[in-house]
């Protein structure tokens, strides 16, 4: 269920599944303790190997795709920094 805090438009259960795993595979980005970061080869890694989830390689891009057209990533050269909705009660 998507929380009703949550300004992002909401997304099938299975990629938020996939945000949480993503979510625990982040680092913190230097210079930024407050930013969470995975590479985006990583990620696909992650999402591939997860005993949690199980994918296709095309739907890890389906995954990622959604997930930053959705706000829940942004990516920064070939990182993909985790937004969260505190991130956009700031504005």
């Amino acid at each position: 269920m998507s929380n009703l805090n949550d300004p992002r438009p909401p997304l099938p259960e299975w990629i938020l599944d996939a945000y949480d795993v993503l979510a625990t595979h982040a680092t913190e980005v230097e210079d930024d303790c407050d930013t969470q970061a995975i590479t985006r080869d990583n990620a696909v890694d992650v999402l591939l190997a997860t005993e949690e989830l199980t994918l296709e390689p095309e739907d890890v891009d389906y995954v990622l795709r959604r997930l930053l057209e959705r706000g829940y990533f942004y990516e920064v050269d070939d990182e993909l920094r985790v937004t969260t909705p505190t991130d956009y009660s700031d504005n």
